[in-house]
């Protein structure tokens, strides 16, 4: 491996074995350690910026959405960005896109999402809560309930599902926007939007203009 622009300090082979990262490493060497860390995370963000025109985090820029996703075992096609926090049992079927900043809980119960589900930016799924507890002081348990969204279900950005004491299923063919809470209605290839959300299609379903409420 070759050091680029590397100072006359730095040794010409790269270390890696945990022997070598000394908790008393001398604060030199650990300046000269970072400089080329960060000098190299320079190179991905700049090849990341010429490929995608985008930036990312440290994370995305070492690892493969579509990797991160078939790490958790979710279905062919769907990519997840890397600082997605999954917890617990969580199941994804194919071609569903998971942005950044998401929370994926399947500690409280199963959480299963179909195919072709683009989850927004920043979206919460949960299968538990500690409201009841928080408020009785520890008396009552924590809440929680398997939740299973279905096939070509779009979640907007800001998006959050919670268990509400049952099982929680959001139907198929449906668009959730912004400050729609996660109760569900089994009606399907509709669009809700608002805090308390109806179809906000206009009557004769022809337009796909939506309303915050």
């Amino acid at each position: 491996m070759t050091l680029i622009n590397r100072p006359e300090t730095v040794e010409y082979k790269v270390l890696l074995m945990p022997s070598n990262f000394y908790p008393k490493m001398s604060e030199e060497r650990v300046d000269e350690w970072l400089a080329f860390i960060r000098e190299f995370l320079q190179i991905l963000a700049v090849r990341k910026k010429q490929q995608f025109n985008r930036r990312v985090s440290i994370g995305d820029l070492l690892a493969e959405r579509i990797d991160n996703a078939a790490a958790y075992g979710f279905g062919e096609g769907t990519t997840m960005y890397d600082n997605v926090l999954v917890l617990g049992n969580v199941k994804v079927g194919q071609n569903t896109w998971i942005g950044p900043g998401c929370i994926l809980d399947g500690s409280g119960g199963d959480l299963q999402i179909g195919d072709w589900c683009p989850i927004s930016a920043g979206v919460q799924i949960y299968t538990h809560h500690t409201v009841n507890r928080s408020i009785s002081l520890g008396e009552k348990p924590i809440d929680c309930a398997p939740t299973n969204i279905g096939n070509g279900v779009y979640i907007w950005s800001e998006r959050s599902y919670s268990d509400g004491g049952d099982d929680r299923r959001q139907g198929h063919r449906r668009c959730k926007f912004i400050g729609k809470s996660g109760y569900s209605t089994r009606r399907e290839g509709i669009w809700l939007s608002g805090a308390n959300s109806r179809d906000a299609r206009n009557h004769q379903g022809t337009s796909a203009a939506i309303r915050k409420q």
